[in-house]
Parts: C-alpha cells; sequence; structure tokens
C-alpha cells in the first residue's frame, strides 16, 4: 500500500498520533471532513480539466477554420 508516497508503516504511525492528538471522539469527524475537502478537490480538478479541453479543442476548431479560409481558391 502506498499513497501518496507513503507507505503502510507511515500511515499507522499517522493515524496512532492522530488519535493521540484529537482523541477517538473528534477523528472520526476530522476524517470525514478531510474526506469532504479531498473530494471537492477533485471535483475542481476534474471541471476544470474538462473546461481546459472543451477550451482547448474550440481554439483548434476556430484555429482549423481560420487556415481553411484563408486557402486561394483553385479553379
Amino acid at each position: 500500500m502506498n499513497i501518496f508516497g507513503i507507505g503502510l508503516p507511515e500511515a499507522i504511525v499517522i493515524l496512532v498520533i492522530a488519535l493521540l492528538i484529537f482523541g477517538p471522539k473528534k477523528l472520526p469527524e476530522i476524517g470525514s471532513s478531510l474526506g469532504k475537502a479531498i473530494r471537492s478537490f477533485q471535483d475542481a480538478s476534474k471541471e476544470f480539466e474538462s473546461e481546459l479541453k472543451r477550451e482547448t479543442e474550440q481554439l483548434n476548431a476556430q484555429k482549423s477554420q481560420g487556415s481553411q479560409s484563408e486557402k486561394p481558391d483553385e479553379a
């Protein structure tokens, strides 16, 4: 298991330290908040990526239309 460059032993140590600092009552609440924050970041990242892709495709389409209209007519 290797999440964000953190292996299983490191994750266990971090969990134990968090449990000692915040206590068993606060830990689920903090985990829930952290999960929501990560989900929100992922959604914003996906939205940004799709917007960037859409804009790039739109610019490419405009560029190709512009280059087609500049070609001289062959008769």
